[in-house]
């Protein structure tokens, strides 16, 4: 639901209770507006029980970025191995 709307029903539910004075002979609007008051109260409980365990700390390890290697950093080498006594 969410803090909005948790907050609108708790808006609405006081104003059904505490505001509205108008009878009907089917539906109790006070009850209606308590009703509503504590759905409010819990969806805002809810809400901030399911914000705080997205609260958690992540660690994540810092790779270090490795250094370009410039052309004058790569040597090349040839090394060529003989064997004693044997032409090429």
């Amino acid at each position: 639901m969410g803090i909005g709307g948790s907050i609108f029903l708790l808006a609405l539910g006081a104003i059904l209770a505490f505001a509205v004075d108008v009878e009907t002979g089917w539906l109790n609007l006070r009850v209606v507006g308590w009703v509503l008051m504590l759905a409010g109260v819990a969806g805002l409980v809810m809400t901030s029980y399911l914000w705080r365990n997205r609260r958690r700390t992540v660690v994540t390890p810092v790779v270090e970025p490795r250094a370009p290697v410039r052309e004058e950093q790569v040597v090349e080498e040839y090394h060529e191995v003989r064997r004693p006594g044997r032409p090429l």
